[in-house]
């Protein structure tokens, strides 16, 4: 009896059902991955331009150390509080402009600063006082600097133009806001300093809740002057780059309470600082 053949199984198809598979695995499932914080470095400074000295009362200093324990301005907080005391550093002494009705209720109204007690007992100055930003002034200031643009030589017109603008973005702000307005000193800045041994969860805590102040304040000023939230602001922008007349108030917004969250290198528990 004659021995029979099996028959071969084409599998000229199967590497072609495998990269289907493949890709359809790809676009269908979802890959987890970590979320940090979402910041953006500030461009390295010239080294012509001469940096602001930070003044005492002008830092908002926040520490947490190797046993996720929080200091503030010298003294142990919780973290509950936190936001509420960046938000007054960060309204400084105020200026009225951030008072918005919601449900018949004035928010934000009239919001006096604290003083900052250290840790010494004694009272030290208060927050940073805020700089007045005058129609007047910022007017002459645009008038020097469009005389100075138009008599400069080619290599230097490029940075005067540069400082000009911002003249520009301030007086718009002016006009945006209804009239004069505060901002923090240039060296005003919440400085944030973790320990090596911190733990991740609770230094995501801490940045969370020195942002929420700055997107809460942010909100109220907005809803105040423009009708909407900061965050509408950004959505509306962010869909349509050319639209200006967006752009314009979210710099106004930025130029009262800008985001000022510096974040110190991170010290060892061995040392002593608290």
């Amino acid at each position: 009896m004659a021995r029979r053949e099996l028959q071969e199984i084409n599998a000229g198809s199967m590497a072609d059902i495998a990269f289907l598979l493949l890709i359809f695995w790809l676009v269908t499932t979802t890959i987890e991955s970590d979320e940090g914080i979402k910041r953006q470095l500030p461009p390295p400074v010239p080294p012509d331009i001469d940096v602001p000295q930070a003044k005492e009362q002008n830092v908002f200093n926040v520490k947490v150390n190797f046993l996720d324990a929080l200091l503030v301005e010298g003294l142990p907080l919780e973290i509950g509080q936190l936001k509420d005391k960046a938000k007054n550093f960060l309204i400084a002494t105020g200026d009225g402009i951030i008072a918005h009705e919601i449900d018949g209720m004035s928010i934000g109204k009239h919001r006096d600063v604290e003083m900052i007690t250290g840790a010494n007992g004694k009272t030290n100055a208060a927050y940073p006082e805020r700089e007045w930003v005058k129609k007047s002034d910022v007017k002459m200031k645009v008038a020097e600097y469009e005389k100075i643009v138009k008599l400069a030589k080619e290599d230097d017109k490029k940075a005067f133009q540069k400082v000009l603008d911002k003249w520009n973005e301030k007086l718009r702000t002016i006009e945006l806001l209804g009239g004069d307005y505060k901002e923090l000193p240039a060296s005003a800045l919440i400085s944030m300093q973790n320990d090596n041994h911190t733990t991740y969860n609770t230094y995501l805590q801490v940045q969370n809740e020195l942002q929420s102040a700055v997107n809460e304040l942010r909100d109220e000023l907005s809803l105040a002057k423009f009708g909407m939230t900061y965050r509408d602001l950004e959505d509306i922008y962010g869909r349509n780059k050319q639209d200006k007349k967006t752009l314009e108030k979210i710099t106004a917004v930025r130029s009262v309470y800008p985001q000022r969250i510096s974040e110190a290198e991170p010290r060892d528990a061995s040392a002593n600082y608290y």
